[in-house]
C-alpha cells in the first residue's frame, strides 16, 4: 500500500491536465458556434463580408480544439459539447457554400468525424428551408426549386446511412426532422406557384373583359 499516494499523484496530475484541457475546450467550443451563428445569420442577410470573417474564425477554432487543445485527449475530443460544435462548424460552412451556390464542402476539407459531418449536413435542410421562405416572400422563383433540390439531395443520402445510433450518433432522429423539413417546403412552393399560376389567370381574364367592353 505505500505505492497507493503515488498512484493517486499521478492520476491526479493526469485529471488536472485534462481538467486544464476540457475548461479550455468548453469555452473555445462555445466560441466556435457562436462564429457558426453569425456566419449563418450574415448568409441570409447576404453579408458576404460578415459571413466570410466568421467562416474564418471558425475554421481557425476547429482547427485549435483538433490540433492544439485536445490533440493529446482524445476523449475529450470526442465528448458531446465538442462534436456539437463541431456539427455548428458543418452547418455553417456547408449552408453558406448551398446558398451562395458554391461546391459542397467535403468532409476531408472540414476534417470531423464522420457522424459529425452527417449530423451537420442534417441540420443545413433547415437553413435552407429558411432561405426558401425568404425567396418565396418575393413569389416563386427558380431559386426555390435549387434549394429544394438541394435538400432533396442531402435527405437521398442521409437516409440511407441506416446504421446503429452508437455509430450515428442519434442521425436517424435528425434524419425524420430533415424528411418533415423538407415536406413543408415543398407544399410551401407548391402553394406559391399555383397562387401565380391563379393570378395570372385572373388577371388575363380581366384583360379579356376589358377588351370585350371597349
Amino acid at each position: 500500500m505505500d505505492k497507493l499516494e503515488l498512484i493517486a499523484d499521478q492520476i491526479r496530475e493526469k485529471f488536472d491536465l485534462q481538467t486544464a484541457a476540457r475548461d479550455k475546450a468548453l469555452s473555445v467550443s462555445r466560441t466556435l458556434i457562436q462564429h457558426c451563428s453569425k456566419a449563418i445569420r450574415a448568409v441570409h442577410r447576404d453579408d458576404a463580408e460578415g459571413m466570410k470573417e466568421h467562416l474564418t474564425q471558425s475554421a481557425i477554432l476547429a482547427k485549435t480544439l483538433k490540433d492544439d487543445l485536445l490533440n493529446d485527449h482524445p476523449d475529450l475530443y470526442h465528448t458531446g459539447y465538442t462534436q456539437d460544435a463541431l456539427k455548428e462548424f458543418v452547418e455553417a460552412e456547408v449552408t453558406c457554400a448551398l446558398i451562395k451556390n458554391k461546391a459542397l464542402v467535403t468532409l476531408d476539407e472540414l476534417d470531423v468525424p464522420h457522424a459529425t459531418y452527417l449530423k451537420g449536413l442534417s441540420e443545413v435542410v433547415g437553413e435552407l428551408r429558411r432561405r426558401t421562405l425568404d425567396e418565396l416572400r418575393h413569389g416563386y422563383s427558380e431559386e426555390c426549386e435549387r434549394l429544394l433540390t438541394q435538400m432533396d439531395e442531402i435527405y437521398a443520402v442521409l437516409v440511407t446511412m441506416d446504421y446503429p445510433s452508437a455509430i450515428t450518433h442519434g442521425l436517424r432522429r435528425q434524419t425524420d426532422i430533415a424528411r418533415s423539413i423538407i415536406e413543408r417546403t415543398r407544399g410551401d412552393i407548391t402553394v406559391s406557384l399555383r397562387g401565380e399560376h391563379l393570378e395570372k389567370k385572373i388577371e388575363a381574364l380581366r384583360e379579356q373583359l376589358e377588351a370585350k367592353e371597349a
